[in-house]
Formats: structure tokens, sequence, C-alpha cells
């Protein structure tokens, strides 16, 4: 097994910073794959709120559904999931 860094608190803020961009390239990377596969559909959601449903070919849009509106939540808020009763 290799071994182990230890990072010190500057290296780990300026690791943090770097999530954001790598969730963007992920997120592109994604979305290239699902294009890329002629065989299915991409479903996403839009920037107005709407549920869209695009070819793979890009020649066609269709409108799935309207979404509810976001709930807002404040930074730092933590949520927990509720637990059911058997």
């Amino acid at each position: 097994m290799g071994r182990v860094t230890t990072l010190n608190e500057g290296a780990m803020q300026t690791a943090e910073l770097q999530i954001p961009q790598l969730a963007t390239e992920a997120g592109r990377a994604a979305y290239g794959r699902a294009i890329a596969n002629h065989s299915a559909p991409l479903v996403m959601t839009s920037a107005c709120g709407l549920l869209v449903m695009r070819l793979a070919d890009g020649a066609g849009t269709m409108v799935l559904r309207r979404l509810p509106p976001r709930t807002p939540v404040r930074v730092g808020t933590v949520l927990t999931r509720a637990k059911r009763s058997p």
C-alpha cells in the first residue's frame, strides 16, 4: 500500500476550493456521455423549472412536466431524513 499524505490546514482549504470546479467538470462530462449515448433520450431539468426530454441528436425537445418551485434553504441548515413508522 502507498504512503498516506497528511495535509495541513492550508492544503486542505486549497483542495476544498477546487470542489466547485471539479463538480462543474464532472457534470459537463456526464452530460457529454449522456448525449453520446444515441440509444436513449436524455431527461433533464431546464433552468426555467421544466422537466424536459431531449433526443441525443439534439433534434427535438419535449416538455414532460412543470416542476414544483424549489424550496429555499438557508446556508448551514442541516437536513435529516424523516423516519417512517413500520
